[in-house]
């Protein structure tokens, strides 16, 4: 009976050492802490401070040019004719609508150009990632500023292998649509029919 317990537990150890072995090491890091502490991030920074700080500066130019137009206009729209007061007030409109534009552009361009000076950070910093993480024996690195993976080692890809399991399994119901097509059979004839 005691070596029964005896090769039990050196099994269950075996078993444990094997599984232990076999553990797959994973690491979390944030990525966006990892960027903050970049000393590129502050020049990255610094450049789009500067461009939005210059488109700042053209959107102010375009309003000030608006709000003198405008107030000039309320100053003469008494004395003004019916065909100068529609003018100056279609200039005004066109004025209004290129600001409008001009500032949604503008958001957008600082956005690209944002993501354009972070791009070489962030390669960096997956770089860096990439190497720790094979130092270390990592087999994944999660992201935990978003939940994404930064770094996994190739492994096999099973896709063929889960679609061959998807045919054979039934379709999903999907709420709202008919559902799969049944196979049409024939009843025979009727009870009783003959």
């Amino acid at each position: 009976m005691k070596t029964t317990i005896k090769k039990a537990a050196l099994t269950l150890l075996a078993i444990g050492a094997i599984t232990f072995s076999n553990a797959q090491k994973i690491a979390h890091i944030d990525l966006d802490s990892l960027s903050g502490i970049m000393p590129e991030t502050k020049v990255a920074k610094g450049v789009a401070e500067n461009y939005l700080g210059d488109l700042k500066k053209t959107a102010s130019a375009m309003e000030e040019e608006f709000q003198k137009k405008y107030n000039d206009y309320l100053q003469a729209e008494p004395t003004l004719s019916p065909l100068v007061k529609k003018t100056k007030e279609e200039e005004l409109q066109s004025l209004q609508t290129r600001i409008q534009e001009f500032n949604q552009q503008a958001q957008a361009d600082y956005q690209k150009k944002s993501a354009e000076l972070t791009a070489p950070i962030m390669e960096k910093a997956k770089k860096a990632i990439e190497a720790v993480a094979k130092e270390g024996g990592f087999k994944y690195v999660l992201d935990t500023s978003n939940g994404s993976i930064l770094y996994s080692e190739p492994g096999e890809d099973i896709l063929l292998l889960v679609k061959k399991k998807l045919d054979s399994m039934p379709a999903a119901l999907i709420p709202g649509a008919n559902g799969p097509e049944k196979p049409k059979t024939n009843p025979g004839p009727a009870k009783g029919a003959k």
